[in-house]
């Protein structure tokens, strides 16, 4: 998953004028992304008797970005940013058409910025985290993880209006192995970030309604059923980026939550987000760590219901140090679920390698993986890979 941190860069300062604002040259459009690919040899454990491939080549291309951007008569920039992805990305036996996974437009100015439409919102885009170092890859939202994260269910306690207990079936989704905020995903929302002022940023994203991404046909076809999904997601993301003579250092926080609902409609709880992460950079080290915790979601956007008291928390820390072409460095991320009257699910997960770069946006890299999976009563397994990786962005 490859994550650009809007909080690293400075807005443009421009003021708002009335009237028509009209670009003195058209929009410039540009087109770039990244393509991640690796040979991977694996060990992996055996599971319920369920073996295994011990190598794999995996192609990722998450972020074929095409931008359209320019400056108006009035100092604003106003653009808009579509990214492609290849189906569920290219290893896969489903449809592999080229779709739209973010497509937003955004203005910004002496103001701040504003982005509305499909895509991450303020605290995912303002979040620090450990560091990558292999090309392409990562130990927090890692576009390749060569360990089986599969859905499991496991029997849950229930407090009852009388005092007593009954119980329910939970099913476990998986493992998110990721401190950033996914409540809202891609979907449609509308973003507001502030200037920068003494090395501060504040964001706020606000999202209708989670089961709905991208582009209506000419948004004709957009009145989605109601209670559907999580519903009226409120994000508040606050970040930090400075320098303190030789050092530099990003610190940020959110807050995420929403409105769950279930067949028999709105749940007394609903789900939310913690999150917090940092970064310290001296003489081409780095050091980065972030911590996560949610209650009543799923991995992603499926509210479990509230009485599961289901919660998931996850924390990572890493150090890179890059000197010329050269990056190396190793990182640690541990993701546990929890819930009321149902044992603990925990997976730790340990990467280190580096990478070179041959220029022009092209690296080559070593990437090492070892995972240690406990499903609780499923049993528990490991796996440990290494491959060779090659990443051309353009």
């Amino acid at each position: 998953m490859k994550k650009t941190l809007l909080g690293t860069t400075a807005l443009v300062s421009a003021g708002l004028v009335a009237g028509p604002a009209l670009a003195s040259d058209p929009l410039t459009v540009t087109v770039g992304g990244t393509v991640t690919a690796g040979f991977y040899a694996i060990d992996h454990d055996d599971v319920g008797g369920v073996s295994y491939n011990d190598t794999a080549v995996k192609l990722v291309a998450r972020n074929i970005d095409i931008n359209a951007e320019g400056t108006l008569d009035n100092g604003m920039v106003a653009g808009v940013m579509a990214t492609l992805a290849l189906g569920d990305d290219w290893n896969t036996h489903q449809n592999n058409d080229a779709t739209f996974r973010e497509l937003f437009a955004y203005l910004e100015g002496g103001f701040g910025r504003f982005e509305i439409g499909g895509t991450d919102g303020a605290a995912f885009k303002m979040h620090y985290t450990s560091p990558w170092f292999v090309p392409g890859n990562g130990v927090d939202s890692p576009n390749v993880l060569n360990v089986n994260t599969f859905a499991t269910s496991t029997t849950v306690t229930i407090p009852t209006a009388g005092g007593g207990t009954t119980t329910s079936t939970a099913t476990v989704l998986g493992f998110r192995h990721s401190t950033f905020s996914l409540m809202a995903a891609d979907a449609n929302k509308v973003t507001y970030f502030t200037p920068r002022f003494a090395g501060f940023q504040l964001g706020l994203s606000y999202t209708p309604e989670t089961s709905y991404n991208g582009p209506n046909p000419n948004g004709l076809s957009g009145v989605v059923v109601d209670d559907a999904s999580i519903e009226d997601v409120v994000e508040v993301a606050l970040n930090y980026a400075g320098s303190f003579g030789a050092v530099d250092l990003g610190i940020d926080g959110f807050y995420v939550t929403g409105d769950a609902v279930s067949p028999i409609g709105r749940l007394a709880s609903d789900p939310e987000e913690l999150g917090a992460g940092l970064n310290l950079g001296f003489g081409g080290f780095t050091l980065g760590g972030s911590w996560y915790q949610s209650e009543d979601l799923s991995v992603t956007s499926l509210a479990l219901p509230s009485a599961f008291g289901m919660e998931e928390e996850v924390w990572t820390v890493g150090l890179s140090y890059a000197t010329g072409p050269w990056t190396v460095g190793v990182a640690y991320l541990t993701d546990e679920i929890s819930g009321a009257g149902a044992p603990s699910f925990e997976m730790e997960t340990w990467q280190t390698g580096g990478g070179y770069n041959l220029g022009s946006g092209v690296d080559v890299g070593l990437d090492l993986q070892m995972s240690d999976v406990d499903y609780g009563p499923v049993g528990s397994f490991d796996s440990v890979s290494g491959g060779l990786v090659l990443s051309v962005s353009f």
